[in-house]
């Protein structure tokens, strides 16, 4: 039997049967044990037995006895002075006596007497009529043994009853099973589906919002799939956005070769854009893999004491002549050491590609900002660094700024050469590398204008940093 449903609905039944029938058995037993007790019974028996005996002798002694119910009767005897019963039945073995004589009410032994006929175990009622013969009534005992079904037992009550009980059970097991099998079909179908790729596939809304463990199980399918669903998309699209951005490039090496072949006196001209050309491709082709490296689970990174604010001066040196070609000024204000742990070379990517997008997209005469300072974090044993870069660009809509951070995605819909921005792989390796180093990285719009990007970081315990720095030196 592999199908959980029958097993459900099987155990169920059969528990809720022995449950039904040990509740019959004890109770029905127990009322009569407690009301039936066999000597009161005994003790009714041989009064009714000495009334009809008073009123008719042996003849009303017989109509009484033939009278009894079935039960008392199987076990009430009434022995004549001959030594037979009274309606001709044999007596049970136990009732019978060792010795065939009797002792004679004078005291003496009678031949035939029902004395030596019978030995009872608790004695019999003794009548004795006018002429000197004596009636033995003996009652046997009672075998408390307790009854399967009780009452059910008894003649008179039919067995519909517990067939009844039985049907009734078996229905409500019925309905529980599928209650709680119905859903584990649905899973298991849906499941397979996803396996087979409907991504599309969803279970909840089938089990009417449950909110037991069996509907959280499958708000977290449907979670998965539509999780599993976007990953597909972002990937087809990434796929796409590459093959894009590597088509542009390609295609203006080949127009440049083309060109190069058929005019002479620009040969020199028409290489150079080639090399230019090459060496964006290369870059491209550098960056994607470096976004590829950075999104992989196991990716290791080495750890070593970084001071933050010593890593965002020395990159806004880097980029003050980009920013002197754009017209504007980067200024860094760091407050105190600002010590972490982690890797120098991808904490200064993911700062240097914030930067210089924030001094690409400044106007002339504009200024980008840097602050970088320690949080107090909740359960950080060092707190936070927190780095914010403010420009003063055009910003970014609002629906666009949790995309941002996405690969190969750009705000402006133009994707050619010509446009402003770059690749859109800037922001994405930012993102993952502050998430490789356990931070968190957040874009807003400022309130008078511009882009403001915050980066939050693990700070390391200043103990911890001056041990490191001591040991560094050392």
């Amino acid at each position: 039997m592999h199908s959980l449903y029958w097993r459900i609905f099987l155990a169920f039944w059969v528990a809720l049967a022995l449950i039904l029938v040990g509740t019959v058995t004890v109770a029905v037993n127990a009322t009569a044990h407690r009301t039936d007790r066999p000597w009161v019974q005994r003790g009714q028996l041989y009064a009714q037995a000495a009334r009809a005996f008073e009123s008719g002798g042996p003849a009303a002694l017989r109509s009484w006895l033939q009278a009894l119910p079935a039960e008392p009767l199987g076990r009430t005897f009434v022995v004549e002075p001959a030594g037979r019963e009274l309606l001709g039945r044999p007596l049970p073995p136990s009732l019978r006596g060792s010795s065939a004589t009797a002792a004679a009410p004078g005291g003496g032994t009678q031949a035939g007497s029902s004395a030596g006929a019978i030995a009872p175990r608790g004695g019999a009622l003794v009548l004795v009529a006018p002429g000197g013969s004596t009636y033995h009534v003996v009652i046997g005992p009672v075998h408390d043994r307790p009854h399967l079904f009780g009452e059910l037992e008894l003649p008179g009550v039919p067995l519909t009853l517990l067939a009844i009980a039985l049907v009734v059970s078996g229905v409500v097991c019925y309905f529980l099973a599928r209650y709680l099998a119905a859903p584990v079909d649905r899973l298991r179908l849906a499941t397979r589906r996803l396996a087979a790729g409907d991504l599309n596939v969803r279970v909840l809304p089938a089990l009417k919002g449950r909110q037991d463990d069996l509907g959280l199980l499958a708000a977290d399918l449907d979670t998965m799939a539509e999780r599993l669903r976007l990953l597909l998309e972002a990937k087809q699209q990434l796929l796409r956005d590459v093959s894009h951005e590597l088509r542009s490039p390609l295609a203006r090496l080949q127009l440049a070769l083309s060109l190069a072949s058929r005019e002479d006196g620009t040969v020199q001209c028409h290489l150079a854009r080639i090399a230019r050309e090459a060496e964006r491709l290369e870059a491209l082709i550098a960056r994607t893999l470096k976004l590829v490296r950075l999104e992989r689970p196991a990716q290791h990174i080495d750890q070593a004491p970084v001071d933050v604010g010593d890593v965002l001066r020395t990159i806004a040196a880097d980029v003050a002549i980009e920013a002197h070609a754009q017209g504007c000024l980067v200024q860094v204000q760091a407050q105190g050491p600002l010590p972490m742990s982690g890797d120098p070379e991808l904490l200064r990517s993911a700062f240097e590609n914030v930067i210089r997008n924030a001094v690409r997209y400044s106007p002339a005469d504009a200024m980008v900002g840097i602050t970088a300072h320690r949080l107090a974090g909740e359960g950080q044993q060092g707190g936070l660094v927190e780095v914010v870069i403010r420009d003063q660009g055009p910003g970014v809509p609002h629906k666009d700024l949790g995309l941002i951070f996405e690969p190969f995605y750009r705000v402006d819909a133009a994707r050619g050469h010509g446009s402003a921005g770059g690749e859109g792989l800037g922001l994405a390796i930012a993102a993952r590398a502050v998430a490789l180093h356990g931070g968190h990285i957040t874009a807003r719009n400022g309130k008078g204008g511009g882009l403001a990007v915050t980066i939050t970081l693990p700070a390391m315990d200043r103990a911890r940093s001056a041990g490191r720095t001591a040991a560094a030196t050392a």
